[in-house]
């Protein structure tokens, strides 16, 4: 029975610190931990295209798993209180459609994993790389993010 007992507390435990961890971040902590996940993104996606250019697959696969998690925790770092300052660059529109831009994020993650197979028998490494990685970063900045 005390292992039982053990058992429950500590899944209770486990299914409540992520979100009071979360809760306690400041603002700026959660804009500048958006940012600086996008600004990985970014940069390990850069670095991707220079390993499919010189053959390196397996090498850019991680990246891909990388970019596919960040994606996935960027879904919890636009709370409401998000909106303005730090020099986000986000739009209100993200609040606005709040599910499209889930969706994005989603599909933005599937989309890696999916790029991570598909390179294995890809003809084209470029296009299959527009089609699953590139597409995705302009339709989100598109409709969500300020020019810069």
């Amino acid at each position: 029975m005390k292992i039982f007992k053990t058992f429950i507390f500590a899944l209770i435990l486990s299914s409540i610190l992520p979100f009071s961890s979360f809760a306690n971040q400041s603002v700026e902590e959660i804009i500048k931990g958006r940012k600086a996940m996008f600004s990985e993104n970014y940069q390990n996606a850069k670095k991707i295209s220079i390993l499919l250019r010189s053959g390196k697959k397996e090498e850019a696969k991680p990246l891909m798993k990388k970019i596919s998690d960040n994606f996935k925790k960027l879904l919890d770092y636009f709370p409401e209180n998000t909106k303005e300052g730090f020099k986000t660059e986000a739009l209100s529109s993200i609040w606005e459609n709040k599910e499209e831009f889930n969706a994005l994020m989603q599909k933005a993650s599937d989309d890696m994993l999916k790029l991570a197979k598909a390179i294995d028998t890809a003809d084209d490494l470029g296009a299959i790389q527009k089609k699953l990685m590139w597409s995705n970063c302009s339709a989100c900045h598109n409709r969500f993010r300020a020019p810069h």
